[in-house]
């Protein structure tokens, strides 16, 4: 049976704090259990973290990147082992979890590389009458101690994203991963160690909130990078301070499919990426506008698409989707498909529960109002709504709290250029749905989808601060 144990200056905790048991969401079986951290564990944390700052600051750039480019090569070499931990403890399908270490895997090498990066620039004076004879010189200094605090539903490279560029940048780290998903954490932890990465640049705190509240509102904490969901996140800002926060939030990511569009791809593609991980991530299609004029094929080539795919164990290789994080949260989605066909939205499939598993559904024109429209469904709910003009897809993609990402289907320049132009959110992908991520690329939102941007080179500069240095020339 494996095990998550809070790592806190140096040492795993092995005994005398209280004991979670950790089972598969699919089986119910018990896989692991986990040793929940006390508040005096959560102090000796920030304060190993504190200590250690400098001496992570302190090791050279090529040193850094050489124990991240290890801990990416053996996370390779480990790929099936680790996706079947995240298979098991989350109910994700074992094709999208071998995706996901695959993506670990560049999340490192990636924050490897980005080490090397650390770069400044000089800024002649004498663009100044005063400056004539001085010159600045600008670098990058870490900013001390990041508390990363991540989710259950990319358990291993969510932890990378955070992880990963904290070190490259040279701090030291506070760990706290979701209650639901501890196990590969501390296995991503082990790995970590294993190659060298020093044992006081990482304390792992285990808990739920109030283990997050204890980090947030500590002093000693230079960053916070969140990822979750609103609510937990004001309560973050609430409690921060004089605190950099990054946080990478929800969506209800729509995706437009006009008129021109190429439906067997669009169904093909909006089949595929909205109901991965039983639609558990916040850049999954949730809502797809579709022009009036192509709304019939267009449903019937999506609900083909979408019985297509297999429900079942998540532990076969052939099973696109597995379950929900756990039973409540299926209950919750299907309150909310009978909540929008009672509003008068048409089931075209799905909305059957099985344990924690809801088939995946799909719902054409749902009301403006309904819950699955308005807010995330993060579960696997895709509803189809039509639309006349491009500027109406627009103004409803747009009216939602959310702007994470959206997707566009067309081939014509003028409606790509005014969708990009248009709609709010931090990112377009034309020709492909809202659910396309890689992990070098800037990504981030807009409104309550977030506030800075996650991939190696850009957490990178969210986890340094810029130092100048002038030079005056004396004669």
């Amino acid at each position: 049976m494996r095990k998550a144990q809070p790592f806190i200056n140096g040492c795993w905790i092995n005994s005398g704090r209280p004991v979670v048991q950790v089972r598969s969401p699919y089986s119910g079986e018990i896989i692991g259990e986990q040793l929940l951290s006390t508040k005096e564990d959560v102090e000796n944390a920030l304060s190993s973290a504190f200590q250690a700052k400098k001496e992570i600051a302190g090791i050279p750039v090529y040193e850094r990147a050489n124990i991240l480019k290890k801990a990416s090569s053996l996370l390779d070499s480990r790929k099936e082992t680790f996706a079947k931990f995240i298979s098991e403890e989350l109910g994700k399908p074992l094709k999208n979890t071998l995706d996901e270490v695959s993506r670990s895997v560049e999340t490192l090498e990636q924050s490897a590389e980005e080490a090397k990066r650390l770069i400044g620039e000089t800024i002649p004076g004498s663009a100044s009458q005063r400056g004539t004879k001085a010159l600045a010189m600008t670098f990058r200094v870490p900013v001390g101690v990041v508390a990363a605090i991540t989710p259950f539903n990319a358990p291993l490279n969510l932890i990378c994203h955070k992880i990963g560029p904290a070190f490259a940048a040279g701090n030291s780290v506070v760990l706290k991963p979701a209650p639901q998903t501890p196990l590969i954490a501390a296995e991503l932890l082990k790995l970590l160690l294993e190659v060298g990465f020093p044992k006081h640049g990482i304390n792992m705190v285990l808990g739920g909130a109030e283990v997050g509240q204890q980090i947030v509102q500590d002093d000693r904490v230079n960053v916070i990078s969140f990822t979750g969901g609103v609510a937990a996140s004001r309560n973050i800002c609430d409690l921060a301070g004089m605190k950099k926060v990054l946080l990478e939030l929800g969506g209800n990511a729509a995706t437009i499919v006009h008129e021109d569009a190429d439906l067997k791809r669009a169904a093909a593609l909006c089949a595929l990426t909205g109901y991965s991980n039983s639609g558990q991530s916040c850049i999954s299609v949730q809502r797809i506008y579709v022009h009036e004029t192509v709304v019939e094929p267009f449903t019937k080539l999506f609900k083909e698409k979408v019985e297509q795919l297999k429900v079942g164990d998540p532990l076969s290789p052939d099973t696109d989707i597995g379950c929900l994080v756990d039973e409540r949260a299926a209950e919750r989605v299907m309150n909310w498909i009978k909540e929008a066909v009672q509003s008068g939205a048409e089931l075209i499939t799905g909305g059957k529960q099985h344990g924690a598993t809801v088939e995946p559904t799909v719902l054409l024109n749902p009301p403006k109002q309904s819950k699955v429209v308005c807010e995330e469904v993060f579960g696997p709910i895709v509803s189809i709504i039509p639309y006349c003009t491009i500027e109406e897809a627009i103004a409803e993609t747009n009216n939602s709290s959310f702007g994470l990402q959206a997707g566009l289907f067309t081939n014509r320049m003028d409606v790509i250029y005014q969708a990009a132009k248009e709609l709010e959110v931090g990112g377009v992908v034309i020709n492909g749905t809202s659910n396309f991520r890689l992990d070098h690329w800037p990504y981030g939102g807009v409104k309550n989808s977030g506030i800075g941007r996650e991939g190696p080179r850009y957490a990178i500069q969210e986890m340094t601060e810029m130092k100048m240095i002038v030079f005056q020339d004396p004669y």
